[in-house]
């Protein structure tokens, strides 16, 4: 009788799962994903006002119904959400448990945004166990995969949770780095929520750095964003915060009056806790005699199987499976042909992705021609105002005249500087750009940027401050050229867009692994500052805010485009926070390596003077081939200065004949002149001379014309306009390895 009665329970149980089955595959599938989305909403909602019981209820009912529909994305995101609650009522296991589910389920579905918030989860139960590396792994990983996705909110609160760990572990220089980013996001976002938390915390970390005023400030603002938005439990740690702040700098009547509301505030929360935590703890209870419950009817099921009447079983369970299995081919079938009409939409689609990656391509190549031009262009005349403030500033000026040429040469050495970083912005896209790394002192060079910049910020009434942390060496090995571009480019705008004001340029330390620093740079100013829509855009190419900025203020808006792309190269990253009218701080993290090798002193002689007297320079001839007059005329003072004999003529058929008529050491030749080019004359010149030294004077993109120069038969290139430095070096090289040949030879 006992055993009939199993078969009759096992009966009905598997024809209610049978008819259910049906009903649920009639039911829209749309209001099952709105129910489903329902529930997880309430469950967040409830778990905001503390009432984990309802959370854990809602919870419940959308995991059922998603398992039911084998919503697996929606699975996900519950089990998250679940995780989120073990790690609430402090059972840390469970939760890394429910998160690992989620993960493998959002890894299955290649869902990234739900992956990265799982990430996130498991990361803050990594901090309430103590494990801080592990918490840092998910932080890192969350932040990555929001960032992939573009998902600006994700990665705020990232930064934000991050930023609470550093401040656990007492390194508040990482903590407010990490807050700053994240409020700066908010911001950007308007998400009120993670600005209020952030500044609260921001203003922690300030606090204990010493600067309790700024501190104050952020927390205050914090609060009020709180207030109007009845953020509890952000409200409650401002109240402790600013009490903590006030205790600091002896404001104890108001650090007592903050406390008492943190302290009553706090009475509230835990009370609203411990009710919903004692009906958490009833609702898992019966979770736990349900799954009890369910495990011994599967253990009954294993005994009914031993019995004869298994038989019939099976075959009303046959019966149940070719239809579910009937109607799943059915779907399939459907689903068959929803994909092809897709793939087929998909092969138009691809079509036209081409036609329009082919239009790109060419809008790319053809802006890569016009700069080149534009640049070529502007390197002629620049070769003439470089080489005339060189010769200007050697020629013993009058004391008055002095700091006027300095200021002329870092113009056009600048000027180049901005041209190369043009053709740089299209390296930077082809990923042509190499670093070039070696020793160097940054405070030094911080100094010389500043006293380079002084000029114009005296011109603006605008006092620069120079922030160096004293615990931070001085020397390190880095492209310190790039990190030069970097840092004029962002405080010459800072002075740019600052009357009558202030600019603080800071440096301190972020971490430290091995050699390895990673260093914070600030320019902070006050001057007109940047409004939250143009921050949008302010790194892109020509990008100045308006046309109004441009004429008011002068530039073109490639410097920040050029920063960006740099600092990337560098391997850094780079934020602003500013608003109208209240200034605008800059600041970006980039890792460099600490030496104790230090920068070679500059010789005041200048290198060929160093070395000419190992040469003998008395039958040196060089024939210059150069159209240009002015060029032709700085060339000849250049090599004249030098105690070097040269001829010039100014087209390529005159080059060839002059060369078949002397014997030379050394052919300068430019490349575009009237007639046959320089690439042409050269040719000419190998069929009869292979050993010649020629080198190639030229204003355009070598990385462009290099194996054109090669086949041409060029010993070397000498880019226009050249630092005279560089030239003595190839022209003593060149007249060395001659000299040590003959020496050879004879």
């Amino acid at each position: 009788m006992s055993q009939l009665k199993h078969y009759t329970l096992a009966l009905l149980m598997l024809l209610s799962v049978f008819g259910w089955s049906q009903k649920t595959i009639e039911q829209d599938p749309e209001l099952a994903q709105n129910s489903i989305n329902h529930h997880i909403e309430q469950a967040n909602n409830h778990l905001e006002t503390f009432n984990y019981r309802e959370a854990q209820k809602n919870l419940d009912e959308a995991l059922n119904l998603a398992e039911k529909h084998k919503n697996r994305k929606s699975i996900g995101v519950i089990y998250t959400i679940i995780g989120k609650l073990q790690l609430i009522i402090e059972e840390q296991d469970n939760a890394i448990k429910s998160l690992n589910e989620a993960v493998r389920v959002h890894r299955e579905n290649k869902d990234d945004v739900n992956l990265a918030e799982a990430y996130k989860a498991l990361a803050e139960v990594y901090v309430s166990k103590n494990d801080y590396n592990q918490a840092t792994d998910y932080f890192k990983s969350a932040k990555n995969l929001f960032e992939q996705e573009d998902n600006e909110i994700g990665v705020a609160e990232t930064l934000l949770l991050e930023g609470k760990t550093y401040i656990t572990l007492k390194n508040y220089s990482k903590a407010r780095s990490l807050i700053e980013q994240s409020t700066a996001i908010a911001k950007k976002t308007n998400n009120s929520k993670i600005l209020s938390d952030g500044l609260v915390n921001h203003a922690i970390s300030y606090s204990k750095l010493g600067d309790n005023q700024k501190a104050l400030q952020l927390v205050n603002e914090g609060l009020q964003i709180a207030k109007k938005h009845n953020y509890t439990s952000i409200l409650n740690n401002g109240y402790l915060t600013i009490s903590n702040i006030h205790n600091t700098i002896g404001n104890y009547r108001l650090s007592r009056n903050y406390l008492n509301n943190y302290v009553s505030l706090s009475d509230s929360i835990r009370h609203l806790t411990r009710i919903s935590s004692t009906k958490v703890q009833e609702a898992q209870f019966l979770l736990n005699e349900k799954n009890d419950r369910i495990k011994e009817l599967e253990a009954q099921a294993l005994e009914v199987e031993e019995d004869d009447g298994v038989r019939t079983l099976i075959s009303i369970l046959s019966v149940a499976l070719i239809t579910i299995l009937s109607l799943l081919t059915l779907s399939l079938y459907k689903n068959n042909n929803i994909r092809l009409k897709t793939n087929n939409m998909l092969h138009k689609k691809n079509g036209e992705l081409i036609i329009a990656k082919e239009k790109a391509e060419l809008a790319s190549k053809t802006k890569a021609n016009f700069l080149s031009t534009v640049t070529h262009e502007l390197r002629t005349p620049l070769y003439a105002v470089t080489g005339l403030s060189n010769m200007l500033l050697e020629e013993d000026p009058k004391p008055e005249q002095i700091q006027h040429l300095k200021s002329l040469k870092f113009s056009g050495d600048y000027l180049l500087t901005f041209i190369n970083d043009i053709l740089q912005i299209n390296k930077i896209e082809a990923n042509k750009v190499e670093l070039e790394t070696e020793p160097f002192n940054l405070k030094k060079k911080i100094n010389n940027i500043i006293l380079a910049l002084n000029n114009s910020a005296e011109d603006n009434n605008v006092k620069v401050h120079f922030e160096y942390d004293k615990n931070l060496p001085e020397n390190f090995i880095a492209d310190q050229i790039k990190i030069s571009q970097i840092l004029i480019n962002l405080v010459g705008n800072s002075i740019k867009f600052t009357k009558d004001g202030d600019i603080w340029i800071r440096v301190y330390q972020m971490e430290i692994k091995d050699k390895m620093y990673t260093l914070r740079f600030e320019i902070e100013d006050n001057g007109i500052g940047i409004s939250q829509e143009k921050q949008d855009n302010m790194f892109e190419s020509f990008n100045q805010g308006s046309i109004q900025i441009n004429r008011k203020y002068g530039g073109t808006g490639l410097g920040l485009s050029i920063v960006k792309g740099l600092i990337d190269i560098l391997k850094g990253e780079i934020h602003v926070k500013s608003e109208l009218g209240e200034g605008t701080t800059f600041f970006f993290d980039i890792p460099l390596e600490y030496t104790e090798v230090k920068e070679e002193e500059e010789d005041k002689k200048s290198f060929f003077e160093q070395k000419k007297e190992k040469l003998d320079l008395t039958k040196v001839k060089i024939l210059v081939v150069e159209d240009n007059k002015i060029n032709q005329m700085i060339t000849k003072k250049i090599l004249t200065k030098m105690s070097l004999k040269c001829d010039i003529v100014d087209n390529g058929e005159d080059a060839v004949d002059m060369i078949k008529a002397n014997n030379y050491n050394i052919i300068l030749m430019d490349i575009h002149m009237p007639g046959i080019s320089g690439i042409e004359a050269t040719k000419i010149v190998r069929t009869f001379d292979k050993e010649l030294t020629i080198f190639a004077l030229t204003a355009v993109t070598i990385e462009d014309k290099m194996q054109e120069f090669e086949e041409a038969g060029f010993t070397d290139i000498i880019p226009k306009p050249f630092k005279q430095e560089e030239f003595e070096k190839k022209l003593f090289n060149a007249l060395a390895s001659k000299q040590d040949t003959s020496a050879t030879a004879s």
